[in-house]
């Protein structure tokens, strides 16, 4: 089965669907490790990790899709990817689905902001006009072919024009064909509420990011609301960045590390990349 094909099977299964948002080839094999069926890739966190830089619109299509492209062929699990948003207008968008599509994706995630583009719980944002917006859906549609990629429609324009604005956006890129709706950075309850009141006919999907505009809601809280895709997006980057700041700092003023439990033995991170498996076949070819 197609990763795309799986991602709408899982789609179809009653329940919510949630997962980390990772941003390198060791954070996508630790989620599916853990048990998550599918997984999202991070703008914010491929910016961070790659370029050490904020998620600003610094990033390139290809430094993007490399990334994507390494992330989908580290796991067996579906990934939905997020491209921002397409890297240019309807001709780059097919583009750029033309590609993922190839690297075998799933799914996904392009938004309707003026580039350079910034993340979505940042200040500043500014959203291109609608039917814009509609034309890129309708070449995402388009340019995915008969590969059954899933497209999740993206709107920043509560941020700037309000919830009802967001709305009416995500209405009109659900009839454009995207098959998820995603409106960006709510900021409370209530908002949750009307999104979900607003679109009874289409999966939606929240975006939880510890610290940030939307209220961090449990899955079970979600599900219960009615969302049916649910990325935690910087979860794994923050949480990591921590525990390597704690090690290297240890590091600095004691010089050696506590192996306690919260460190990953070097057995079991050759376990992780398997390294046995990858010997087992050079050792076959001599």
């Amino acid at each position: 089965m197609t990763a795309p094909n799986k991602l709408r099977q899982l789609l179809d299964e009653p329940g919510i669907l949630a997962a980390p948002a990772v941003y390198d080839c060791i954070g996508s094999k630790l989620a599916e490790k853990a048990g998550f069926p599918l997984i999202f890739t991070s703008g914010f966190g491929i910016s961070a990790s790659l370029l050490g830089l904020p998620d600003m619109g610094f990033l390139t299509a290809t430094e993007m899709l490399n990334q994507v492209k390494n992330i989908i062929k580290s796991v067996n699990i579906p990934v939905i990817c997020d491209l921002d948003t397409g890297y240019g207008n309807v001709l780059n968008v097919r583009r750029t689905i033309e590609d993922v599509v190839q690297f075998g994706a799933a799914g996904i995630i392009l938004e309707d902001q003026e580039w350079p583009k910034k993340c979505g719980h940042f200040e500043g944002k500014k959203v291109i006009p609608t039917d814009e917006m509609v034309k890129k859906i309708k070449a995402a549609v388009d340019a995915r072919n008969n590969s059954n990629l899933v497209i999740i429609g993206r709107t920043d324009a509560r941020a700037i024009y309000g919830l009802d604005e967001a709305l009416n956006r995500g209405k009109q890129y659900q009839e454009a064909g995207a098959d998820i709706i995603f409106i960006e950075a709510p900021q409370s309850v209530e908002e949750l509420e009307k999104i979900v009141t607003y679109f009874p006919d289409i999966p939606l999907f929240a975006n939880i990011i510890e610290g940030g505009k939307t209220p961090c809601l449990t899955v079970n809280e979600l599900e219960k609301m009615g969302f049916k895709l649910v990325a935690f997006a910087l979860s794994g980057l923050l949480s990591g960045t921590n525990a390597v700041s704690h090690y290297f700092e240890q590091l600095k003023q004691t010089g050696t590390v506590n192996q306690n439990n919260d460190f990953c033995q070097f057995q079991d991170f050759k376990n992780l990349i398997e390294v046995d498996k990858y010997r087992e076949l050079e050792m076959s070819n001599i």
